[in-house]
C-alpha cells in the first residue's frame, strides 16, 4: 500500500496535550515513516533534513562548538570541506587526513566517506572505530546496499538521499542516521528549531525511491564494473578509480581541453552534475573542485541504460 501525503503543518492536541504530531517543523507523519524505512535499510535511528548539507550542518552545531576539531577525510566531496571552511568563522577547526590510515589524536569528530567523491578511496574502519571520539560516515556513494556504517563501528551515516537512496533526480533531501537515541534526539531537537526539515512530499518521493534501491543500484553497479573495466583498456584513459561496487567512477584524460571534449561529446550520457539518478550523466570536476583535482577528471555516474550502449557513448567521446 502507498504511503499517504500528509502536508498538514499542525494536528489537534490529544487530551489537551501534543501527540505523536503537533506541528510540522517538528515531523509529520509522512516524514516519519521514510524515515523508520531509511532506519531499518541502516540499523539504527534516522532524520530527514531538506539537504544532505542541512544534514551535516545540524551535525556540527548540534554536536561540537567553538574550538572543536572535525577530522575531514581527504578527497571526500568538496562541498562538505567548504561547508566546515564556513564554520571556521565559528571556531570550528577543520583538518583533512588520509582516510586509509589512523585520524588525528586533536579530532572531536572524525568525518568518514564510503567510498570519497570524485576519487573513491574507502577508509579504514577499524582506525577509525578506535579512536575516542564521534564517527560519521557519509555513505551517499555506497548506499546500505554495499556499506552499513553503524555494523562497522561509526556512530552516525550521513546520505545526502537526493542521489542513490532517492534515485530520480526530483528530491532534494539528507538524512542522518544515529546507533544513539540521546545523541539522535539532540540532533532531532536542533533540527526543529532551526527547520531543516524535510518536506512531506520529499519525504514521500524518498520512500519511492527506498522501494526500488536495491534493484537500481544492484544494476547501477553491474554496469559501472563492466565500464571500469572498458575504459582501463582504452588508450586515451590514464586512470580508472571505481571501489569495486557502486554506480560511480571517475577516470583520468589527457587534460582539462580533453576532458571538456569528452564530457560535450557524449550523446546518451548527460553532461551534467550530481550523481545516483537513473540516467547516466559525466561532467569534468575541475570546474567545481579545480584546486584538488587533475584536470582532466572526469566523474561518471552510470545509470540504468544498457551497459553496451553506454560504451559505445563513450568510446565515441574518447575518439
Amino acid at each position: 500500500m502507498t504511503t499517504p501525503i500528509d502536508r498538514s503543518t499542525t494536528w489537534p492536541y490529544e487530551s489537551g496535550e501534543p501527540g505523536a504530531f503537533s506541528y510540522a517543523r517538528f515531523s509529520s507523519p509522512t516524514v516519519a515513516d521514510a524515515e523508520r524505512a531509511l532506519g531499518q535499510l541502516e540499523g539504527g535511528e534516522a532524520l530527514l533534513f531538506a539537504s544532505g548539507s542541512a544534514a551535516a550542518t545540524a551535525v556540527v552545531l548540534a554536536l561540537l562548538g567553538p574550538g572543536k576539531t572535525v577530522a575531514l577525510a581527504e578527497g571526500a566531496y568538496y562541498g562538505t570541506g567548504a561547508l566546515l571552511r564556513e564554520l571556521e568563522r565559528w571556531d570550528v577547526r577543520l583538518v583533512e587526513y588520509d582516510q586509509t590510515a589512523e585520524p588525528p589524536g586533536e579530532a572531536d569528530l572524525i568525518w568518514l566517506e564510503a567510498p570519497s567523491n570524485p576519487f573513491l578511496t574507502m577508509p579504514d574502519f577499524d582506525a577509525a572505530a578506535g579512536h575516542p571520539a564521534p564517527v560519521l560516515c557519509d555513505s551517499t556513494a555506497a548506499t546500505p546496499i554495499h556499506v552499513r556504517p553503524l555494523e562497522r563501528g561509526c556512530d552516525i551515516v550521513l546520505h545526502s538521499a537526493t542521489k542513490y537512496l532517492a534515485g530520480h533526480d526530483d528530491a532534494l533531501v539528507g538524512a542522518l542516521v544515529f546507533g544513539d537515541a540521546s545523541t539522535a534526539a539532540r540532533v532531532r531537537e536542533l533540527r526543529s528549531r532551526t527547520g531543516s526539515v524535510a518536506a512531506p512530499d520529499v519525504a514521500w518521493l524518498l520512500l519511492r525511491g527506498l522501494a526500488t534501491l536495491e534493484l537500481r543500484v544492484a544494476r547501477q553497479s553491474e554496469s559501472a564494473g563492466a565500464l571500469a573495466q572498458y575504459l582501463r583498456t582504452h588508450p586515451a584513459v590514464e586512470t580508472v578509480r571505481y571501489p569495486g561496487f557502486g554506480g560511480l567512477l571517475s577516470f583520468d584524460v589527457a587534460d582539462a581541453e580533453s576532458a571538456r571534449r569528452v564530457e560535450t561529446s557524449t550523446r546518451l550520457i548527460a553532461n551534467m552534475t550530481s550523481l545516483g539518478g537513473v540516467r547516466s550523466r559525466i561532467e569534468a570536476r575541475s570546474r567545481w573542485e579545480s584546486e584538488r583535482v587533475p584536470p582532466g577528471l572526469l566523474r561518471l555516474s552510470v545509470g540504468l541504460e544498457d551497459p553496451a550502449e553506454l560504451w559505445a557513448d563513450l568510446e565515441q567521446a574518447l575518439a
